[in-house]
């Protein structure tokens, strides 16, 4: 049997019809929750050696990918221990803040997206039975996106804030102490910062992300024949793939001007990181380093992340299925 013919029974969590009906908020809302803390967890482990790399490009630690893998590398071999134990620990440097503090990011964005769905329909809760809600058009589906990210950055920006000081700094550091190590320097508000890049990244990124997962997600499933019951594993791995491509593809730039904002001690504004990276950086350009590792890590990654979503969701659904009747 071949891959694209593995197929997972899914319903759609916004789906008013049917059983659907009989859930309540909450469930519905602790739903949405676990399975994108559940494709978090997905994203990080698959993609954090490539995003280690992306950093250090970024922040200036090395001129390129090749030589931000040479230094890891290298560091391994001359750290004591097994070298492939270190290579393994090097690559997978500031871990712990990522696992610790995606998995809320990713549920919370997940939330967010299934709140703004139901924000940009205004489908009326009575609506007769049988009758699912309409199809999200692709201005809805952005729509919905972006407003994921509104509370999204609450979590992601200290946490990212953390992880790019962790990833820049030599030598063994806990996210605890990188934490408290910027507070009692910079003040609590300092793990804030770089918000509003956070927010600026995110907005149209998490709109082009939705809507492009949902786009690709259905013409390959109508080109398959599958119906909207049920959700082959291959389509949700190519379509969330193409999904983290198309987001980092258009907001790496602003990216860079949050990591050099994050990673820095001093105040500067969006403005100020902007014009200095393209005055000293050599142009345009400046604002794409690191962008290879980006690339290759935005594949595999946003395709574990979307399958660990959707996998998670059947589970529920199937649960559900066995609970009795409380008629």
């Amino acid at each position: 049997m071949s891959d694209a013919s593995i197929e997972v029974d899914f319903e759609k969590s916004h789906d008013n019809g049917g059983s659907s009906q009989a859930r309540s908020g909450l469930a519905e809302n602790l739903e949405s929750l676990t399975a994108g803390g559940v494709g978090g967890v997905c994203a990080v482990l698959t993609g954090h050696p490539f995003d280690l790399v992306k950093v250090r490009c970024q922040s200036n630690q090395a001129r390129n990918a090749t030589d931000a893998v040479s230094h890891i590398l290298k560091a391994a071999r001359q750290a004591a221990g097994p070298t492939s134990l270190n290579a393994v620990r090097g690559f997978y440097k500031g871990v712990v803040p990522p696992l610790l503090g995606v998995t809320p990011i990713f549920a919370v964005s997940f939330w967010g997206y299934d709140v703004g769905k139901k924000l940009v329909t205004k489908w009326p809760s009575s609506a007769a039975p049988g009758v699912t809600e309409p199809e999200l058009s692709l201005q809805q589906m952005a729509a919905a996106g972006f407003i994921s990210a509104i509370p999204t950055t609450l979590v992601t920006a200290p946490t990212e804030r953390v992880k790019v000081v962790l990833q820049t700094t030599q030598g063994k550091t806990s996210f605890l102490d990188a934490a408290k190590q910027i507070v009692r320097t910079q003040g609590f508000q300092s793990l804030f910062k770089g918000s509003l890049a956070t927010l600026s990244r995110d907005g149209p990124g998490s709109a082009l992300y939705f809507a492009s997962y949902e786009l690709c997600k259905d013409y390959l499933n109508k080109a398959s024949g599958h119906t909207s019951g049920e959700l082959s594993i291959t389509n949700v791995c190519i379509s969330g793939g193409v999904a983290g491509v198309s987001m980092w593809a258009v907001v790496f730039p602003i990216d860079t001007v949050k990591t050099q904002l994050q990673s820095s001690s001093e105040r500067q504004s969006m403005l100020e990181v902007t014009k200095k990276i393209y005055k000293t950086r050599g142009g345009i350009k400046g604002f794409f380093p690191g962008i290879g590792p980006a690339m290759l890590r935005s594949f595999p990654a946003n395709a574990a992340t979307f399958l660990g979503v959707e996998l998670t969701h059947s589970l529920f659904k199937k649960f559900e299925e066995k609970k009795p009747s409380s008629i």
